[in-house]
């Protein structure tokens, strides 16, 4: 009888962490999932406890485990993803940070990015293929260093390390051996030259920012280390998948050839198009990041990411509390015909690509006295669905490549109002897979192929299995009308938070 074998995929998300073990089919075999707490401490600041993340990642590994019934022994590897520009600062010798990760959706520093943007923003941009913006890593490890008593002299005699989630976990799993990211959660700190594939250093001295705080650069796939049986769960495991969230759903989802796409829907949505080896500059306000590297040569994506779309959705639950669960927004938003002409822009922490708007916030227009929360429901969905689209159109202009077809993951595929009303808006398939979970899918074939389960990207091509497809329907006219209509919605949001 074959022996079972298993491969873990750990996916450290904005909400929480899910762990996927997938069986030898690459089916998912059982799941753990734990949230973590959002932490506001003045408007637009946004905080996880680091000390929480790795608790509740081990939590969501021993979920699984429990869930599968399955002797650890058969867990041949582990590979993980990471919520990407959240930053953690920490003290080599006691292990603790000594701040609070500051989470990618921050934006305490927004003037310091207009400064840096105004002097170096070109230089930045040619670099790292990232636009200034306080969305990534460095101004916040710069904060860090700026505003914690104590923090820069640490850090100039070597005793603070830095890194993304990712750093952070592999380093606790290691029990502090290894102190590592891959070059696609790299790119996504506006401290990596693209072209060199090395951390800069005319950028970190601009910052500030000691190099010897960051990082070992390693691809996203090979045998990294193996975890510590002591710190990690009596497990000794290979790590051997790394790579950003986004990065490691395009992975997931087999988009392998240039030109193919993907839009993950979660907090926020983040679409992506593999361009191959070619490094695609946008003029039109997408960032060109790492896709992945493997094999010590690195493959190239176009990025066009929305801050808040799922982020909406647990507003209407948790902020105006006119939904019980997401699931709900599904039948109100089909109750309605339509919105009654009512718009929302959910810039709650300004709005990204193709804007690049910081002082943009929330704005919801149209109402009348007839304005009931089904529509005000029916208008957060659309609002996915046009930010989406707003990426799509300018990811073709820059590509210069035609895009025939989208698929899609995250939690919001299971919404088929929404589904639906992205194919009609995007005039373009929509086709969502039998695995949704596809970044921790992605990290998953990553340890695979780091292992030699997987031979080749053809091998993992072949695991792509699609649930549904969504055609569109809707007349050229009636899109043309709504897409026009949101375009000035979205100007009416735009520089609103400058005045504060």
């Amino acid at each position: 009888m074959k022996k079972k074998k298993y491969v873990v995929g750990i996916d450290q998300g904005t909400s929480g962490t899910r762990t996927l073990i997938l069986n030898d089919d690459w089916e998912i075999y059982s799941q753990g999932y734990y949230e973590h707490q959002q932490y506001y401490p003045k408007p637009g600041w946004v905080e996880h406890d680091p000390a929480e993340i790795w608790e509740k990642t081990k939590q969501s590994m021993v979920q699984a485990i429990k869930n599968a019934k399955i002797n650890k022994k058969d867990i041949k590897a582990l590979g993980l993803d990471n919520q990407g520009e959240t930053v953690i600062v920490w003290d080599k010798n006691t292990g603790k940070a000594i701040y609070n990760a500051i989470v990618w959706q921050d934006r305490r520093t927004s003037k310091m990015a207009d400064k840096l943007k105004a002097s170096h923003g070109k230089l930045i941009k040619e670099k790292t293929g990232v636009v200034v913006d306080s969305y990534f890593s460095a101004l916040k490890i710069k904060w860090i260093l700026d505003n914690v008593n104590g923090a820069r002299e640490k850090s100039e005699k070597g005793e603070l390390l830095a890194g993304t989630t990712d750093t952070w976990l592999i380093w606790n799993m290691t029990n502090g051996r290894l102190h590592m990211t891959d070059y696609s959660t790299a790119s996504r700190t506006m401290l990596l030259n693209i072209h060199s594939k090395k951390w800069d250093q005319e950028i970190l001295d601009i910052l500030d920012i000691p190099k010897q705080m960051l990082p070992e650069l390693r691809n996203s796939s090979e045998v990294y280390a193996e975890t510590d049986p002591v710190c990690f769960l009596g497990l000794k495991l290979p790590i051997a998948g790394s790579a950003v969230d986004q990065q490691a759903a395009l992975f997931g989802q087999t988009c392998f050839e240039a030109g193919t796409v993907k839009t993950t829907y979660g907090t926020g949505c983040f679409m992506l198009m593999n361009t191959g080896d070619k490094i695609v500059n946008s003029e039109n306000g997408l960032l060109t990041t790492v896709a992945w590297g493997l094999n010590d040569k690195l493959s190239f994506a176009l990025d066009g990411g929305v801050y808040i779309t799922g982020g909406a959705v647990q507003w209407l639950r948790d902020g105006l509390k006119i939904i019980d669960n997401a699931a709900q927004s599904e039948s109100m938003a089909k109750s309605v015909e339509d919105t009654g002409g009512v718009f929302f822009v959910p810039a709650f922490s300004g709005l990204a690509a193709p804007y690049w708007d910081q002082y943009a916030r929330g704005t919801l227009i149209g109402i009348t006295g007839g304005t009931e929360r089904e529509h005000i429901v029916r208008a957060t969905l659309e609002s996915i669905a046009y930010q989406v689209n707003d990426n799509l159109k300018v990811m073709k202009k820059d590509s210069g490549m035609d895009i025939d077809v989208m698929r899609v993951d995250g939690g919001a595929v299971v919404n088929e109002f929404l589904m639906q009303f992205q194919a009609d808006i995007l005039n373009i398939p929509v086709d969502v897979p039998a695995i949704t979970e596809t970044t921790a899918l992605g990290a998953a074939y990553l340890a695979g192929l780091g292992i030699g389960i997987f031979n080749n990207l053809d091998e993992i091509s072949k695991k792509w299995k699609l649930a549904k497809r969504y055609e569109p329907q809707m007349s050229s006219k009636k899109r043309e009308f709504l897409t026009g209509r949101w375009k000035e919605a979205v100007k009416r949001s735009r520089d609103w938070a400058k005045g504060e």
